[in-house]
């Protein structure tokens, strides 16, 4: 499909004075690290030969802390070794490229509950997407929907009714919004035919939002027979949401249906693959492959596009975008993939949660572009379908020939043939004893199968690259709750966790068959959660030390606090300036810091808890969805700034315990300061600092305990928790030294 062009179509741009400066700083720093590491064993050996037990029950957990915080700096270097940026010129693609060169591209999205998310914006992510500015014939759209709703079908439905007018809409006003929802709620539509259009799709939006209300869908709604037998598959007493057959509903045909210009549709398909209570689902990855299957045996496009559910189109030339790197041979010799960024929309100006993640999707991005390519983050990513089939020079024969990638698709998709081939490879023991999820499309063995993916991908020798256009190509919702970030950040952590302590860790196989510096990127991300034990430690024991008079650090007036100072220091100036020079802002800066602070302590710390747990067979919580439903009063708490408790969940204990024992370790200071002055502020400055710093980070908690008496407050019982655990710590605390 590449060739060598004349006309170029992308330019790279490596940030050569960054990259000298972080490969600088990286040098002293490692120094730094050195000293620190030196006083360490001094201070050890020193214990060993006074034979000071309880300052070895002290002072080891601080270098277990150190050594793990020393292990996870050096990764990230990794990521700031080459970064680059990238442009694309997608004017001078149809100088290079017929219109019959424009490759076929087969979209994924991806949905399983319509409680946590809804059906409407299932249906505007997929109009956003048929709306492309691209050849609509070549474009055919697969809504998977593992929780096999029919309030999902019917909002697709009715979704692909009102494409007919949305689309050409869109092509002869030249649209940026093409998601209806966005576009509407923009203020744009001020014409008249805009207006019309408005009711049109008022009036839809309202029939979906009342059918979802009662979750069931009335006569009214039910045009003709053909629908009839559709919806009279959900109602057998049988039918259950993992007990059904295949459902393939064909509801738009390019070719076929037109719009009401007269201009070819997408093709619009809705699958739900077949579930028994016996049968292994594999979450996500396994909807994915199904669609892959499907999709080879429908249209086979030669590019697939997969997208979350609730990550509409933002810019109607993005597939244009990616074609400038697959069309063009000299980019990279073995290129799988096209990466977006994740951006979301309604970020507010503090972003209080963190849900930017700009290190995840964009800086380390730029890290990994600078070698072999960045990772799949489970959406916005254009691959190319020969990626899912083996290595490049290794080639997976799939078990029937109308999977290959090469197999040219003849029948219409509403043909016997076709519907019966599409029935059969989405059945649920298809994948037995095959290599789906293992040699062949998305990997099994993880939660986090985007990321395990990307990676082993990257193994096999194919490459990636990481496109960020200045008007964002997607745009996502975020959890604006305390307790759903916690929840996806834990969910994600125990996927890590697999993937890190798998024969395939990425400190291992990765550095080997990936490369040494590729591997340490993903070794970087596996190995997330164990942030949670440095962080823990330095939470809990030098305020505990504190409470107890016990110096940890050097003096203040001690040469060697400067090690210490440099360290903190270069750190978090490092990572400040990484933030605000990707466009952020110095109060986004700050959440995004402390939130990193609450997930070690909280969420990756139940995340390694439950894969230890899974490890030896217990039972645990399993795959949750991310709530993606708005709830007006988080919304409003969010808006203005402030943490949304509320629920009484285990994710909130830890950090209410920490917080406790850090305000009670400062408290102590102020009045030993007051009483003793220079002399206990010399001793034990770098103690004060370090619980004053996490009474700073956790101001919002001391609001949520004390200070607030809405429904979004800490709830009693957390609070009464978390204080018996914080005095239990300190008793025990107190035991070990006596």
């Amino acid at each position: 499909m590449e060739k060598a062009l004349a006309t170029p179509l992308n330019a790279l741009r490596v940030l050569r004075t960054r990259m000298i400066f972080n490969r600088i700083f990286a040098l002293i720093y490692a120094f730094a690290i050195v000293a620190l590491f030196h006083r360490h064993a001094r201070t050890l050996l020193l214990r060993h030969r006074t034979a000071a037990s309880s300052s070895l029950f002290i002072h080891f957990p601080m270098l277990v802390a150190d050594v793990i915080l020393a292990f996870m700096w050096s990764t990230t270097q990794s990521y700031r070794m080459r970064q680059v940026t990238r442009t694309e010129f997608i004017g001078n693609l149809g100088e290079a490229l017929g219109e019959e060169e424009f490759p076929g591209m087969d979209i994924f999205i991806c949905t399983a509950d319509p409680e946590k998310e809804p059906p409407w914006d299932v249906a505007n992510t997929a109009m956003s997407v048929m709306a492309y500015d691209y050849l609509p014939e070549k474009v055919s759209v697969y809504v998977s929907d593992d929780g096999a709703s029919e309030l999902t079908l019917f909002a697709l439905v009715e979704a692909a009714k009102f494409s007919a007018c949305w689309l050409p809409f869109c092509r002869e006003n030249e649209v940026l919004d093409r998601c209806p929802e966005a576009f509407f709620s923009s203020g744009h539509g001020t014409t008249l035919k805009a207006q019309e259009l408005k009711v049109m799709y008022d009036k839809m939006k309202e029939r979906v939002q009342n059918v979802c209300g009662r979750e069931k869908i009335g006569g009214e709604y039910i045009t003709n027979k053909e629908e009839h037998l559709t919806f009279d598959q959900y109602r057998t007493p049988s039918f259950t949401r993992h007990n059904h057959p295949t459902i393939i509903k064909v509801l738009l045909e390019s070719g076929k249906d037109k719009d009401r210009k007269g201009h070819s549709m997408p093709s619009f398909v809705y699958v739900s693959r077949e579930k028994n209570n016996n049968s292994v689902h594999n979450f996500k990855g396994g909807a994915l492959n199904t669609l892959i299957r499907v999709s080879g045996v429908m249209t086979n496009a030669p590019i697939i596009l997969t997208l979350d559910c609730d990550m509409y189109s933002n810019n109607p030339s993005t597939p244009k975008r990616a074609l400038c790197y697959f069309m063009d041979s000299s980019v990279r010799p073995h290129l799988g993939y096209v990466q977006f960024p994740q951006r979301f929309h309604g970020l507010k100006k503090a972003d209080i949660y963190g849900s930017e993640h700009k290190h995840l999707f964009q800086i380390n991005t730029m890290g990994m572009d600078g070698f072999s390519g960045p990772n799949y983050y489970g959406t916005g990513c254009f691959f190319r379908r020969r990626t899912f089939f083996g290595g490049p020079s290794d080639f997976v024969q799939p078990e029937i020939p109308e999977l290959s990638p090469n197999y040219t698709v003849k029948n219409s998709l509403q043909s016997c043939e076709i519907l019966e081939l599409a029935n059969k490879v989405a059945s649920c023991n298809f994948e037995d004893e095959s290599g789906w999820g293992s040699k062949m499309g998305f990997k099994y063995g993880t939660i986090v199968e985007d990321i395990y993916t990307g990676y082993r991908l990257t193994c096999e020798g194919w490459n990636s690259v990481y496109c960020n256009p200045k008007r964002p190509a997607f745009l996502g919702n975020i959890p604006i709750s305390l307790s759903d970030m916690l929840s996806q950040q834990k969910r994600w952590g125990v996927g890590l966790c697999e993937v890190a302590f798998s024969k395939y860790s990425p400190l291992t196989y990765g550095t080997h068959t990936a490369g040494f510096i590729m591997g340490y990127c993903y070794t970087h991300l596996a190995f997330w959660p164990i942030w949670c034990i440095p962080v823990t430690i330095y939470a809990h024991l030098p305020q505990l030390c504190l409470l107890n008079g016990i110096p940890l650090f050097p003096k203040a007036s001690d040469v060697w606090v400067l090690v210490y100072v440099s360290l903190f220091i270069g750190a978090y100036t490092q990572d400040c300036f990484d933030f605000i020079s990707t466009d952020g802002t110095l109060q986004r800066w700050w959440s995004n810091q402390r939130v990193w602070l609450m997930r070690a302590l909280s969420c990756y710390l139940f995340a390694g808890a439950e894969f230890i747990s899974k490890q030896l067979g217990i039972a645990t919580q399993g795959f949750n969805l991310t709530n993606k439903v708005v709830d007006k009063e988080q919304e409003k708490c969010y808006k203005n700034g402030v943490f949304e408790f509320g629920v009484a969940s285990p994710l909130f204990v830890p950090l209410a315990t920490a917080a406790i024992i850090n305000a009670a370790a400062f408290l102590k200071a102020v009045r030993e300061i007051m009483i003793l002055k220079g002399e206990f502020l010399d001793m034990f400055m770098v103690q004060i600092f370090l619980a004053g710093y996490g009474v700073l980070n956790a101001w919002p908690f001391y609001q949520g305990m004390v200070f607030r008496r809405d429904k979004g407050r800490m709830p009693l019982k957390t609070t009464l928790v978390s204080s018996g655990i914080s005095v239990a710590i300190y008793t025990l605390f107190c035991f070990f030294l006596s």
